[in-house]
């Protein structure tokens, strides 16, 4: 049966072998008793009906459309033979129906669809039940879109998708597409070029430098039921908060998921951390970049293995309560060709006008946050992460970058908001609705601004004026202490306000106190190495560095290697120098900030009041001469209370009066000095006993021993 092809069925044929056609299910599938299929390359075709009888094809366009009338062809399947005598059997991805619902497609359109990755992407399912792989991409510019990869040999001509009516989104579902295959997408752009991508909502990729996104199905079982379901009561502001930071490829280099997973947990918790901070994992394919120029942002990296892999580093972090938080980058991404930049030929994610689109810092894009699509594109990215992969808090990285228009712009490179100002006030929108929409989903979760301005009420919630993070990074805080503590004994007299006036501003916020990476990167040197004083004195240094900043207001971040008091400067292509903990010197270092972990749990006057100033009260701020500080800690109700007195010069001082807030015994529960320390053990031997003299505006004192370069906390005894 050989049916005559109408005029519009040509002209269809034209425009689908030229590449054009939107929507190639109009012509090709089971239309009112023909069967078309579109196989460039057959020589022959046939219909496999259910019945099994099989009907021939006819070809009616050389390019590789063949037809065939049948009666019936509620199910069928084809079958192409190929001029060396292959023979392919395949479901016809052209008699189904579309995998993506007309809400879906209009909540993205509004921006309002918080779980894009559930039908964007490449998704294995049953379809009609058939098994196979939706394909699902944004390209509303693309005159045509095709998939390729392993299932087509990399062929565009053989699946063409098509476009959901003004969506400008493409589908297509293709049978029997397995797990683990390759694949991009092929795109003719409205100047005609064709250009070749990977899936923007990838949830595998290639290991680098190789780019093809990969097909992927979660498998894992998880275990950390528990732990979920506890999240969403916990509140972290008021709960011991200390964060490792890592750089997955470089902890020990040369390790797995899996196999980080059997190791870098239980470091974690023998250090007394309880949060982890993984530098971005999302795939990236330079990394140099650290992980900070993103092409796949819903594929964790897989030069570590496979997503199913990191589910199971996660799975054990949270199985020895560690909490997981992940560098999130939505602040820019990078020119690669291949991947999200001009997408569809247009400039689709990013804004047109590099006033408005270009970073001048980092060479990359900055996303259009006032286009619905985009916005959800991250938004739901957020929720992907914490629902997918468990994590418990995002950092968003480089959000100053975001907030302001001439951000890092001279004049005339930059374009002032409709108000005439230099605020993003897309962006300012876009970080206000995720965090609200984070919170709302997950109560317990954590937002975490890398803020370095003095914009307002970052970590405050939307609804009384913030930008609704949980928490904000304390960059001044960061760069006066290490300014300080840089200085050589002798001048810091002349820099104390370096260590006091950051407590005119430290309960304006919810802060982490960041001892990063960026501070010990390549130029940089390492922490050690900024100390000043021959080598005792540099550690000795470090670890009072390290006791102030526990002490002090705010959730501590130390950077991975920093507990080694490692000497030279983090390298993101060498593992950490874990050979220096054969020396007790550097055993020291780390062993301290065991401790200083494990008392922080044990005290609450230590955490529960970072944020808030009835947590804390100058002792004395006034002996610039002498380098010496105290203060006091408290815990909410006030009935915990710690003294923190340091003495940041070289010279032990004895019998130095400090005022405390009731007499009686006071235990050293912290000295930096301290022999198991690397310290020379001077100290007050465990205890001290305050009298009822008024010392520093408080009703007693104590006369102390104050190590050399030394930190002390002291706690009233029982």
């Amino acid at each position: 049966m050989t049916p005559a092809s109408t005029p519009t069925t040509k002209a269809a044929v034209t425009d689908l072998v030229a590449g054009r056609h939107g929507d190639p299910h109009q012509l090709l599938g089971f239309h009112e008793g023909i069967v078309r299929a579109y196989r460039p390359g057959a020589a022959s075709m046939e219909i496999e009906l259910a019945d099994g009888k099989t009907v021939e094809m006819t070809r009616v366009h050389d390019g590789g459309l063949f037809e065939a009338g049948v009666p019936e062809a509620a199910s069928y399947r084809l079958r192409a033979t190929y001029t060396d005598g292959t023979v392919v059997t395949f479901d016809d991805p052209y008699r189904f129906w579309p995998t993506v619902g007309e809400v879906d497609l209009h909540l993205f359109g509004e921006g309002k669809h918080h779980r894009l990755h559930q039908f964007m992407g490449a998704h294995r399912r049953v379809h009609e039940g058939v098994a196979g792989v939706s394909f699902v991409v944004w390209a509303p510019n693309a005159r045509a879109v095709r998939v390729v990869g392993d299932f087509n040999l990399w062929d565009g001509r053989v699946h063409p998708m098509r476009t959901l009516g003004s969506s400008g989104v493409w589908e297509l579902f293709v049978p029997d597409v397995a797990v683990g295959a390759r694949y991009k997408f092929e795109l003719v752009t409205a100047q005609g070029d064709l250009v070749l991508k990977a899936d923007p909502y990838a949830f595998a990729t290639e290991v680098p430098p190789e780019t093809a996104s990969v097909v992927t199905e979660p498998a894992y079982a998880w275990s950390d039921s528990g732990w979920m379901s506890a999240r969403d009561g916990r509140d972290w502001l008021h709960e011991p908060m200390s964060t490792y930071e890592v750089h997955l490829g470089s902890w020990r280099q040369g390790l797995s998921y899996r196999e980080l997973a059997e190791q870098l947990p239980a470091y974690v918790e023998d250090l007394g951390f309880t949060h982890v901070e993984l530098m971005p994992v999302a795939e990236h394919p330079f990394g140099g970049s650290w992980g900070y120029q993103v092409t796949s942002y819903y594929a964790p990296t897989s030069r570590f293995g496979t997503p199913d892999d990191f589910r199971a580093l996660v799975d054990a972090f949270h199985a020895r309560g560690i909490a997981v938080i992940v560098d999130w980058v939505p602040a820019h991404f990078p020119r690669d060709e291949w991947a999200l930049a001009r997408f569809d030929g247009t400039a689709l994610y990013e804004h047109e006008d590099p006033r408005k689109g270009a970073h001048p810092d980092w060479g990359t894009l900055v996303f259009n946050f006032g286009r619905n699509e985009v916005r959800n594109f991250l938004i739901s990215n957020a929720l992907y992460w914490m629902e997918d992969f468990h994590i418990d808090g995002l950092r968003v990285d480089a959000v100053a970058s975001m907030l302001y228009l001439d951000y890092s712009r001279k004049a005339g490179e930059w374009i002032p908001n409709e108000l005439g100002g230099r605020e993003n006030l897309e962006a300012v929108a876009f970080l206000r609705e995720t965090n609200e929409i984070v919170y709302g989903e997950h109560p317990g979760a954590m937002m975490i601004a890398e803020e370095s301005t003095a914009w307002p009420a970052v970590s405050r919630p939307v609804y009384v004026g913030g930008l609704g993070f949980g928490f904000k990074w304390n960059m001044g805080w960061m760069h006066d202490t290490l300014h300080y503590f840089q200085r050589d004994p002798v001048h810091r007299r002349y820099h104390h306000d370096n260590l006091t006036f950051g407590l005119l501003y430290a309960f304006t916020e919810n802060f982490v106190l960041p001892l990063s990476h960026d501070e010990v990167v390549h130029g940089k040197g390492s922490l050690l190495g900024k100390m000043p004083g021959d080598p005792w004195q540099q550690r000795a240094n470090l670890r009072s560095l390290l006791a102030w900043m526990w002490a002090h207001p705010g959730k501590e971040l130390l950077f991975m290697g920093i507990e080694l008091a490692q000497p030279s400067e983090w390298n993101h292509d060498a593992s950490l120098e874990w050979d220096l903990l054969q020396r007790p010197e550097h055993q020291g270092v780390q062993e301290l900030v065991r401790c200083l972990n494990r008392v922080q749990r044990e005290q609450p006057a230590l955490y529960e009041r970072d944020a808030t100033e009835d947590g804390f009260q100058w002792i004395d701020a006034s002996d610039v001469d002498g380098n010496v500080l105290s203060f006091l800690r408290r815990s909410a109700g006030g009935s915990d209370v710690i003294a923190c007195v340091a003495n940041l010069s070289p010279v032990p001082r004895h019998g130095y009066r400090v005022g405390l807030p009731a007499g009686g015994p006071w235990l050293e529960v912290l000295n930096t000095d301290a022999a198991a320390f690397g310290g020379s053990g001077v100290g007050n031997g465990g205890s001290a006993h305050a009298g009822n003299d008024p010392w520093h505006g408080q009703p007693a004192s104590a006369e102390l021993t104050l190590p050399p370069l030394g930190v002390i906390w002291l706690r009233p005894g029982d």
